[in-house]
């Protein structure tokens, strides 16, 4: 099942595809937020079209694409979690998951607008898979606990000010992190069952450029190993975005510039679908 909405901001209409087919689901949820997880939302959505009671969707021509996640609760970003793009950042590999975190009103549609900050100039992009959480989770004991509070995976593009993120952060990496618009999600949330995680390509590009071109079999640490970590220390809740990180190929490297003004960024894992957002300045 893929979970998209469509509509003005503020204004979405939550849709589901489920075997090719798109179906509003407003009248299951007004919006795919961290009450809709807590409630076993998916499972009511794939409940209430067997029975019929579902209609089918179009969208108008031309309709925004929204995120596909509202008002989540929390945005937990993995540092760090591909070797090269450690090394590329000048670190060794982390031994345990670094954490850090995004504030959520930077969720943005995955084909919205995006601007480089006032002040900026180190703006960059980070391809990464995003889980989602599905139940309150806490001090889990296995692999196979860890897999079974995951409702769903996005596409996420971590855009990052590294100028904010390093030289003027006091030691923590959110300034850097946290301008408006700063987390697109979507096209899609795809629910857990359909998507193998641990070996999905990513990649990005900057105006028709490849970027970004890895595996997520590449993670230090894989999605069930940050949900275990992260469960020791903190509560997860239902519609928690966990970002797990991004491989080599960014700008912090040296090897390219950063954003400007009228750049187009583009980033895709396989089976979670591609954004495109073009920049402008704030």
């Amino acid at each position: 099942m893929k979970l998209w909405t469509s509509g003005p901001a503020g204004a979405e209409t939550p849709v589901a595809t489920i075997d090719g087919t798109d179906y509003d689901v407003s009248t299951v949820t007004a919006a795919f937020d961290p009450a809709f997880f807590a409630a076993d939302g998916p499972a009511r959505i794939a409940a209430a079209a067997a029975a019929g009671e579902l209609t089918a969707f179009t969208a108008e021509e031309g309709a925004r694409i929204g995120s596909p996640l509202a008002r989540p609760q929390a945005l937990i970003c993995i540092g760090q979690n591909y070797a090269a793009h450690a090394a590329e950042s000048g670190s060794e590999p982390p031994a345990h998951p670094i954490v850090f975190f995004k504030h959520p009103n930077t969720v943005a549609g995955p084909y919205d607008e995006a601007f480089i900050p006032k002040n900026s100039q180190k703006t960059d992009w980070e391809v990464e898979l995003g889980i989602v959480i599905g139940k309150p989770v806490s001090y889990l004991e296995t692999r196979e606990e860890a897999a079974a509070a995951i409702a769903g995976y996005v596409v996420a593009n971590d855009l990052s000010e590294r100028a904010f993120q390093i030289e003027v952060s006091g030691g923590q990496w959110s300034k850097g992190k946290s301008s408006p618009g700063f987390s697109p999600l979507g096209p899609w949330v795809v629910t857990a069952d359909e998507v193998d995680p641990h070996a999905l390509s990513i990649r990005s590009w900057v105006n028709g450029e490849v970027r970004q071109d890895s595996n997520t079999r590449d993670m230090i640490f894989d999605v069930e190993a940050i949900i275990l970590d992260l469960s020791q220390y903190m509560q997860l809740e239902p519609g928690d975005v966990i970002l797990t990180g991004t491989p080599e190929g960014v700008a912090l490297s040296g090897r390219f510039p950063y954003l400007k003004a009228g750049d187009v960024v583009e980033v895709e894992i396989e089976g979670l679908g591609r954004q495109r957002q073009v920049f402008a300045q704030a």
